[in-house]
């Protein structure tokens, strides 16, 4: 069984990238209660936003560690694709959920209530997954993680299809058209960007085996 350990001097990159992925989780939850319920919308807007630049705090803080360290645990690419990715989880939601609101979209779709159960479910499979980059990494688990992200994104990927072919038959305002077009590309691009966290936690398994 493959194991490799970070040193303590590490352990701030794990720590920062596992409250970057919690923060993913929580803006995620946001955007899917505030679909579901459409209730208090700026409220909960507001809660996304600050969600929001608490990720971005978190990639700073990440990205300022990188510059700071002579060892890192892994490639400093990989570090900062992971560091932008995760920041671009939280971007993509906070944006898909103002613009419903900027937009005064009315009611969410149901398709919309769809793909943000998806983003819920795929940021809580990128958050387990980032708690596997810790001391000592599984390299079956982590993989196993990042096929379950992987999966997620294919299911994401059949909504935003049905979701824009509905749009497209049934809609006979151009301007609600374009609207949920942008709102599902920004919903889509967010569970995307998980993605993207898999394909890096893949390779740093990979490299290190």
């Amino acid at each position: 069984m493959f194991k490799f350990s970070l040193t303590p001097k590490d352990k701030k990159f794990a720590v920062l990238f596992e409250q970057s992925a919690h923060n993913a989780v929580r803006i995620a939850q946001q955007l899917k209660d505030m679909v579901c319920t459409w209730e208090n919308v700026e409220e909960r807007l507001g809660i996304i936003t600050d969600l929001e630049h608490e990720g971005d705090a978190a990639t700073h803080q990440i990205m300022a560690q990188l510059h700071r360290s002579f060892i890192t645990p892994f490639d400093r690419e990989d570090i900062a694709l992971l560091a932008h990715s995760l920041d671009e989880v939280t971007d993509f939601i906070h944006s898909s959920a103002d613009m419903m609101i900027l937009y005064k979209v009315g009611q969410p779709t149901e398709r919309a209530r769809q793909m943000a159960d998806i983003i819920v479910q795929t940021a809580a499979e990128v958050e387990k997954a980032v708690s596997e980059v810790h001391d000592h990494i599984n390299r079956d688990n982590l993989l196993k993680r990042c096929m379950e992200i992987n999966r997620l994104e294919n299911e994401g990927d059949s909504v935003y299809r049905a979701a824009l072919a509905e749009l497209f038959s049934d809609s006979t305002d151009t301007a609600s058209l374009i609207k949920w077009r942008e709102i599902y590309e920004h919903m889509e691009t967010a569970i995307d960007r998980c993605e993207d966290i898999a394909n890096v936690l893949e390779g740093v398994a990979l490299k290190y085996a």
